[in-house]
Parts: C-alpha cells; structure tokens; sequence
C-alpha cells in the first residue's frame, strides 16, 4: 500500500508539472477549446501508459546496451519540439476565423506517437519503472500498476491543463494578447527541453 500511495506521488508530481505535453495541452485549450482538444488529451492520457509498459518490459534494457539510439531519439524530440514550438508562437488562430476553420489540434494517434519522441516522457518512463519495480515481485504486475496510475493521473493532467487554457480565452480577447500567450508558450516548451539538450 505504501508503495502504491508513492507511485501515486511520483505520477502526479510528474504529470501535473509543466512540460510539453502540458503546455501543448494548455495552448491547445486557449486556441482550440475542450472539446476539439479532446482527442490530443486521450492521446496523452492512454500512449504514455502504454509507452511506459513498453519501457518496463524490456524497451529499456536496449537503451542500456545502445545509447544511441536514445540519444538518436532524444534528438527527433528535441527538434520536433522546436517546431511545435514555433507552430506555437505563429499561431493566430482564435483571431482569424478562417486560419481557425482550417487549422486542427493534435490527433489521437499524433498525440500517442508523440510521447515517443518526447524527452520528459522517455524520462518519466525510465525513471518510474526502474524506481519502483524489484526483482522480487511480479514484473509484470508491478508495470502495469505504474502504467494504471499514470492514466489515471493523466486524465486528471490534461484535463487540468486543458481547461486552464479554455479559462485563457475567456481573458484572451484581443489578436496581441494572444500573440504574447503564444509566444510565451513557446518560450517556456524550448525552456522545458534545455535540460535534455545539454544531456546530448
């Protein structure tokens, strides 16, 4: 039980926190609103789970014969990211009606695939499983567990974040307001991922 109780800290801390998925979420809130978000939000709250069984059952013990490939992976991450991030700052959707009309938030399947190239997510994943899995104890069961809690908590996470950026817009009413808001999105997704940059 007392583990549980920590697995259940350790996600929440690590959910709720800012960071990509998060403040992705937040900007697909503000410019998108609840329910066209929804299927970025299940992505999240489905594919990190399922990242983090892959991970527990073996994906990374590959990680620890060939760093490479991770480092390769964090790369693809890192520059996606940039993009999105400049996606982020060019966006005037909610302004222009018609850019509105056309543009569309994250997919369910975009929003799966991208915990895969995701630095936080790959950390999280790693972290958590090797934290709180032992030998001595069902493997299987013991990944699943960590796997289960995180979807509960990333329900709680992307529908927090989500409606933050829905209360946003209710703020954001002019095109400059929202210009700041999206540029300061971008801003703080590039200063999420400069920790793993500097680990290249």
């Amino acid at each position: 039980m007392s583990m549980l109780f920590s697995i259940a800290l350790f996600a929440l801390a690590t959910v709720l926190t800012p960071g990509p998925n998060n403040l992705m979420l937040l900007s697909s809130g503000l410019n998108f609103g609840f329910k066209r978000s929804l299927p970025h939000m299940a992505g999240i709250a489905f594919g990190f789970p399922f990242m983090v069984i892959c991970v527990g059952l073996g994906i990374g013990v590959v990680f620890e014969l060939f760093p490479f490939v991770y480092n390769i992976l964090k790369i693809i991450g890192i520059s996606y990211l940039f993009w999105m991030a400049w996606q982020i700052a060019t966006n005037d959707n909610s302004i222009n009606q018609e850019k509105y009309k056309k543009s569309k938030p994250f997919t369910f399947m975009q929003s799966v695939l991208f915990q895969w190239v995701n630095p936080k997510a790959w950390i999280m994943a790693i972290t958590s499983t090797a934290t709180f899995t032992t030998s001595d104890e069902n493997t299987f069961l013991q990944v699943f567990v960590i796997a289960f809690i995180y979807m509960l908590s990333g329900f709680l996470s992307t529908s927090s974040w989500t409606i933050g950026g829905v209360v946003l817009k209710k703020i954001i009413k002019d095109a400059k307001s929202l210009k700041i808001f999206n540029i300061t999105m971008a801003v703080l997704i590039v200063a999420s991922i400069l920790p793993f940059i500097f680990e290249i």
